[in-house]
């Protein structure tokens, strides 16, 4: 995956009025989950040090918790890894660290589509993350010779594997489609990562078209004549 520099400054006042008036200013908050999973003590409170922004979310009833830190970047930074096609690693920067990110999830406004909130999450090179990966058709199908129609049913599918393994796009060869065949998350098998969604769903096929019935009518017709002559 491409890597994307991103600078940000930790986020100390919260709550809606804050975050409006950061929106004003053109800047967005931003939180940077699946940090270090902390201890906490039998009242649900974590005793450590915590660097600013940090926070720590209990997790489950095991008495563990994950630091989370509340972050607010330039609309301007960002803009172009919101609106990007490619699937990037982001190296954050705040308060002269940098940590590893990938973009988990985006909240826009209903009306105006004005960017709200980005959440991020923490990766490390041998945490496995999930991540979603555009797919590519390469290669010219049988079935599309034959008249069919290649269709690409996901045109993202979720990959999970170590963030340096994960390609920037899933390419699948068509040569081998046949009309009324198609590709299932089933039938990709990868080295370094897997598709996680469910097996049965299709990711790309060929489907038969009115000229491919026409041909395959009329080889019929051909066929059924040439069985008559042969029989006088």
């Amino acid at each position: 995956m491409k890597t994307y520099q991103l600078n940000a400054e930790a986020r100390t006042d919260l709550g809606k009025k804050a975050a409006k008036a950061l929106r004003k200013e053109n800047k967005i908050p931003v939180v940077l989950n699946g940090g270090k999973l902390v201890d906490l003590d039998k009242d649900g409170n974590y005793s450590g040090k915590l660097l600013a922004g940090e926070k720590v979310v209990p997790v489950g009833r095991d008495g563990k918790g994950i630091i989370t830190t509340d972050l607010v970047v330039n609309f301007a930074d960002v803009r172009k890894l919101i609106y990007s096609t490619d699937v990037c690693v982001i190296d954050l920067t705040y308060d002269g660290l940098t940590r590893k990110a990938i973009l988990k999830d985006l909240q826009f406004h209903p009306v105006s589509d004005a960017v709200l909130h980005i959440d991020l999450m923490e990766v490390t090179e041998d945490k496995p993350v999930v991540v979603e990966i555009p797919v590519h058709l390469e290669g010219h199908a049988v079935g599309v010779k034959a008249g069919g129609k290649l269709y690409l049913s996901m045109k993202k599918v979720k990959v999970k594997g170590l963030y340096k393994d994960i390609p920037e796009t899933i390419l699948l060869n068509v040569d081998a489609l046949e009309i009324g065949k198609t590709i299932k998350v089933r039938d990709c098998q990868f080295d370094n990562y897997e598709l996680v969604n469910a097996k049965d769903l299709v990711i790309a096929g060929v489907r038969a078209t009115r000229n491919s019935a026409a041909a395959a009518a009329t080889e019929e017709g051909e066929g059924e004549g040439e069985g008559e002559a042969a029989a006088e």
